[in-house]
């Protein structure tokens, strides 16, 4: 039985800033989930260009379209617009990207609570007297899954945020004052501004309108991740709009990117905005809304609004259908429980609360995208930028390609296989209708940006068809796989002019095809790119030994040592990158001398990597390209190495607080491959129905299996004996027999039944 526990809302010690939740009995899944783990951009234990794990802390559910969270600061490689260092906060904006590098997108519909003057624009948080940001204290926030409260120490406000699919509610509580105030950053946008906005009021509760988001205003990589949108709000409020108006600056008439919009000039003309009292309607080029109200101590003000990217209708119907009251607590509630059923899918077991916290919030992580894009009837806007509608599927987007088909979607294809269904057919409606009919590598609200490199949607579709997920048109998902690799691969040289890292992943993208047009009969096609994802051997220098990266008339280009960064590596450097050879192992093996110098290469890697797995030339776990290679002992013929170091750094690179991450979340790769790992299995090559047997973290996982894609109800995995000490697997039972392997493949998982470990101290090796 769950009762809820309202506390004063004047208090402002952490332990009283929110109506707790109170479980009688043991405690639940659900509780163990903090937002706030990984949401920290830079911070004094930076050590690189890279940063941490860049999560917003906010208020979202499963998949959701609407993610409402605090911002710190606009502009700069805070991708989710809050870093925990960061010691003022602008306000909260409704929409918001999770994990990502390089300039960030959405933060639209920014909303702050103020009292006394009116501020039109942020200001600096040097300074934030001069603009409406607020100072605020780490000890007032709670970070809970689908709730987040903080108080504004300069406003004596306390804000209270919760979200549902498509839609979020904020509720203000005020102290005593004549002039307290709800406005609105109509222009507000992560990594730039929206550059053009309409609004107008509907009725004394009531506005609407839209914000448009194209590329010449920043956003995605600052503009050049093509990032084109636009957002429809339909908000309400609980206190009647009586004193209320527009603001409108005269901005200078320059692109709308974060350089600019940081000069002087640009910051002065939005200071010096233009108030129009009373104003029911306006559209402008950098838009703001406030009403103004006098307050009693502890009066609470409400705010709500649906949101769209389809239509100002769309944002109304998703309101009415998410948030139809002012109960804010009852939102809140229903939030909690969709991320209880949501996390039910895999329970475990047996372990710290520690440890069980980082599971928790981790497989929340997992479960933000790829996020829903339509509207509750359906609509969408398509990547023609036309209206289309879907009944039997979900149009999602954010696909964090070149991240996610390691981890996230193996992660899904056991747990949630109609997201993965969903996010195909998203895929396939997307080539289709941008003209291009090949797949997108990394899409973002249906931008092909470009991003990375290599063709994951191709890896991802393979996986999954693999695994019986096929509720989509497979001709034309095999179609577009095929045109996908031809688009963008290693051509007529046999590899990538300059390139390591591309050559290597576009040979493996060449294995997916590959084996999926093997699965469907078509085999001379099968035959063609089997032999093109040899091509990786095209690079392999016996000079130095290794892959090395080599121009179109065949010279190499300068050998600077392994673990020198670049030199045809992308984010990484060869001594990494040259491990991506996830779908020919033996081949590798042979170009390294054998499997003995393939398992002392693997060591090396290993034995030089720092305890904290913070950013390093080894194995660089704040990153991508290697997060197969522990998996790896396992087929060197060392399984306990695999043991061994899975356990660290399940241990060392994953933690509690805003540092829990030690690279960027990655749109749900980084806390995936912790998922999978601590529960004993990872794939090293998505797409052939493989997982890597590991040390589980916890000593019992249950895994709930869809009764519409797989035959069994539940698989379990047992660890007898299992502590922090006792890492190693000393036998395998898989449904009460001896299992004489360190893989299981999917469809025994699937199947149903008990994989079981004896766990010791020691290794056992043959």
């Amino acid at each position: 039985m769950i009762v809820a526990v309202s506390c004063s809302s004047s208090k402002t010690d952490k332990d009283d800033t929110v109506a707790a939740i109170v479980v009688e009995g043991e405690k639940q899944p659900v509780d163990y989930i903090d937002p706030i783990i990984g949401a920290i951009t830079y911070g004094k234990k930076s050590k690189d260009a890279h940063g941490f794990g860049k999560t917003f802390p906010g208020a979202a559910t499963p998949f959701g379209l609407v993610q409402l969270s605090p911002d710190t600061f606009t502009g700069g490689d805070n991708g989710s617009g809050y870093s925990y260092e960061h010691p003022t906060l602008e306000g909260f904006s409704f929409t918001h990207m999770s994990g990502v590098g390089w300039f960030g997108d959405l933060g639209n519909f920014l909303v702050t609570p103020t009292t006394g003057k009116l501020h039109t624009n942020r200001g600096v948080p040097e300074n934030p007297e001069d603009g409406y940001r607020s100072r605020f204290s780490h000890d007032t926030e709670v970070t809970q899954a689908g709730y987040y409260a903080v108080t504004l120490t300069d406003y004596r406000v306390k804000a209270e945020l919760t979200a549902a699919p498509r839609a979020g509610i904020i509720r203000f509580t005020y102290p005593e004052n004549d002039s307290s105030r709800i406005q609105i950053d109509l222009s507000r946008r992560v990594g730039g501004t929206s550059t053009e906005q309409y609004i107008r009021v509907v009725d004394e509760n009531t506005i609407e309108g839209w914000m448009k988001c194209p590329p010449e205003g920043g956003g995605w990589g600052a503009g050049a991740g093509n990032a084109d949108y636009v957002v429809y709000f339909h908000c309400q409020f609980s206190k009647p709009l009586k004193d209320y108006g527009i603001w409108s600056a005269d901005i200078p008439d320059v692109p709308r990117k974060m350089r600019f919009i940081r000069r002087d000039n640009y910051q002065d003309a939005v200071k010096n905005a233009e108030i129009f009292k009373g104003r029911n309607e306006m559209q402008g080029k950098h838009l703001g809304f406030y009403t103004d109200f006098s307050t009693k101590e502890g009066e609470q003000v409400l705010v709500k609004s649906g949101i769209s990217f389809v239509s100002i209708a769309g944002a109304k119907e998703n309101l009415e259908h998410d948030i139809d009251h002012w109960d804010f607590d009852k939102t809140r509630q229903e939030a909690r429980d969709l991320w209880s059923t949501a996390i039910s899918n895999i329970a475990v077991s047996g372990a710290s609360d520690r440890e069980k916290t980082i599971f928790y919030t981790a497989l929340y992580h997992t479960l933000i995208d790829p996020r829903a894009f339509s509207d509750v009837n359906g609509n969408y806007i398509g990547a023609d930028k036309q209206v289309h509608q879907t009944d039997n599927f979900t149009y999602r987007t954010i696909f964090s390609g070149w991240d996610v088909f390691r981890s996230q979607f193996p992660l899904q294809t056991i747990i949630n296989p109609t997201l993965v269904d969903d996010e195909i057919n998203s895929l396939l409606q997307m080539a289709a209708l941008s003209g291009r009919e090949y797949l997108p590598r990394w899409e973002m609200l249906n931008s092909y940006s470009g991003v990375m490199l290599g063709n994951p949607a191709v890896s991802v579709i393979n996986d999954a068809y693999q695994k019986g997920i096929r509720n989509y048109d497979v001709e034309k998902a095999f179609e577009y796989s095929l045109n996908t690799v031809n688009n963008t691969g290693n051509g007529e040289l046999g590899y990538s002019h300059k390139h390591i890292s591309k050559t290597l992943e576009y040979a493996y993208s060449d294995w997916a095809l590959a084996t999926f047009a093997q699965a469907l009969g078509k085999n001379g096609i099968a035959e063609t790119y089997f032999e093109k994802s040899k091509n990786y051997k095209n690079i392999w220098n016996d000079e130095v030994n290794w892959f090395r990266a080599k121009d179109s008339t065949g010279t190499w280009l300068e050998w600077k040592g392994k673990t020198v960064h670049g030199q045809g590596c992308i984010e990484s450097n060869p001594f990494q990158q040259g491990w991506f050879v996830p779908h020919d192992i033996d081949g590798l093996k042979t170009l390294m001398g054998g499997e003995e110098a393939f398992k002392n290469e693997l060591i090396t890697f290993f034995e030089n990597t720092p305890e904290d797995f913070l950013w390093n030339n080894y194995y660089n776990h704040a990153n991508e390209p290697v997060h197969h290679v522990p998996f790896m002992f396992n087929e060197a013929g060392v399984p306990h190495l695999t043991q061994k170091y899975t356990r660290k750094i399940c241990d060392k690179a994953y933690g509690i607080d805003a540092y829990g991450l030690c690279g960027n979340e990655d749109v749900g790769q980084m806390s995936a491959w912790y998922v999978l790992a601590s529960i004993g299995i990872h794939p090293i090559n998505p797409g052939d129905n493989k997982y890597q047997i590991t040390s589980p973290v916890f000593n019992d996982v249950e895994i709930k299996l869809d009764s519409n894609y797989y035959s069994g109800k539940t698989f379990r995995i047992i660890a007898h004996n299992n502590s922090k000490e006792n890492i190693y697997i000393q036998t395998i039972k898989l449904n009460g027999k001896p299992l004489d392997r360190f893989w299981i493949s999917h469809e025994e998982i699937t199947k149903g039944g008990v994989l079981e470990f004896e766990m010791g101290p020691s290794p056992v090796i043959n």
